[in-house]
């Protein structure tokens, strides 16, 4: 093996093992900074050694073993910790044996809880999670999120310095406490793989590659809370939503709207296991969850044959449901769409009239885009096609920008 293989193989592992080896050292030190510190000096002495002495048989094993004793002798070196020597006990024998799975498993959901604590902003929960559980790197994180590097690296200092000085404890919370940290867990995940299914600013449609990071957080947290019926709605919503990924892009990155797409070539795997996922949701769930209905709603894509055959009354219905819970404006816009679908581009006008002066919308690009939608159907198309120039006028993201520009001339009138 050369020594570029090496390197790609330490990537790998890194990318496979780094949350798990996290979660294991904050569960000694109580510290994801320190964690995070140490796991990174197992990674370079990885670098140093791979090369000449090959890739571990147990390469995740190497890294726990090297991690853990810089570990140990850090607490020994340092009075702060000193503390927790008593709670280590057999721990503090290196040639033992690993944790057992089912301890290791816990620490990586207290983990979970710990990086996405609302203690910290919403920007510092996504990029600690992606850094810490996702085993991304500060470019990689800020590429995805068009941001730079310095800006994700202070983001991630203060994540760290914040639990750290407010002494964020290392763990799962419990009773009434666990609904609304669960539901800032949850946040996390879809904010992550919608920003890259849906990229809000740049020059690409997608970002696959944070789906997929979203889409493995999910099914990890799915593994450890198996009874939370949330949990597999948001992976079942996440899976059927990435089963179109294929059927979103043309061939010059242009991008393809749901009811224009081609549905061979939607994945019948994802879609699979994406409804798998909602039957085991709705079968934990006394009352269907936010992410679960959300799930239902794209199960009704996913069963349609073509886009003829779309059960538009349910999706309203769902969407009824969902708007009763949440009261957001941007469901109600959605709610308008599948009522223009199922009942006529004019009821779905009706409804989001009433919504189009919510000061939360006022620069949602998706408002003027779906009434200009709305209006061109109707055959109102001077009022459509400002509409669609305002939309494109508000996103940043180019390939959207043409795809409203476009629309907007379709609605020009020809000239006599």
């Amino acid at each position: 093996m050369t020594a570029s293989d090496t390197h790609r193989a330490i990537e790998a592992v890194w990318r496979i093992e780094a949350a798990r080896l996290i979660a294991g050292l904050a569960g000694m030190v109580r510290d994801v900074g320190l964690a995070e510190e140490l796991a990174q000096d197992a990674l370079v002495a990885a670098l140093e050694q791979w090369p000449e002495s090959g890739v571990p048989r147990n390469p995740g094993a190497w890294l726990m073993t090297v991690s853990k004793r810089r570990a140990i002798d850090l607490i020994r070196r340092n009075e702060r910790l000193q503390r927790n020597l008593a709670e280590l006990g057999h721990r503090l024998d290196l040639e033992e044996e690993l944790p057992e799975v089912d301890e290791i498993e816990d620490d990586l959901l207290r983990l979970v809880f710990t990086a996405c604590h609302p203690a910290l902003s919403v920007e510092a929960r996504v990029a600690l999670t992606l850094r810490v559980l996702g085993g991304l790197t500060t470019d990689e994180i800020a590429r995805a999120f068009l941001v730079s590097e310095s800006t994700v690296a202070q983001r991630i200092v203060r994540a760290k310095r914040t639990l750290a000085d407010q002494r964020i404890p290392f763990e799962v919370p419990q009773g009434a406490e666990l609904a609304g940290r669960l539901s800032s867990v949850l946040e996390v995940i879809y904010l992550i793989f919608n920003e890259g299914y849906s990229v809000t600013a740049g020059d690409d449609w997608m970002r696959p590659a944070l789906c997929e990071d979203a889409l493995r957080l999910g099914r990890v947290l799915a593994g450890l809370m198996p009874k939370e019926p949330e949990v597999h709605g948001l992976v079942s919503l996440m899976e059927i939503q990435a089963s179109r990924s294929a059927a979103r892009v043309g061939p010059s990155g242009e991008p393809i709207l749901l009811l224009e797409q081609n549905r061979a070539r939607w994945d019948r795997l994802l879609i699979g296991r994406g409804l798998a996922a909602l039957d085991r949701a709705e079968e934990l769930a006394g009352t269907p969850g936010p992410y679960t209905l959300q799930a239902a709603i794209a199960a009704c894509h996913a069963r349609a044959v073509n886009a003829e055959d779309t059960d538009w009354v349910r999706i309203a219905s769902l969407y009824e449901s969902l708007a009763r819970m949440s009261r957001s404006p941007v469901v109600e816009l959605n709610r308008a769409v599948a009522l223009s679908m199922a009942y006529g581009p004019a009821t779905g006008l009706e409804l989001l009239d009433q919504i189009v002066d919510e000061p939360t919308l006022k620069d949602y690009h998706l408002l003027p885009s779906v009434r200009g939608d709305l209006l061109f159907k109707l055959g109102r198309m001077e009022e459509a096609r400002s509409e669609f120039e305002r939309a494109a006028g508000m996103t940043r993201n180019a390939r959207e920008r043409a795809l409203l520009e476009e629309r907007a001339a379709a609605a020009k009138p020809p000239e006599l």
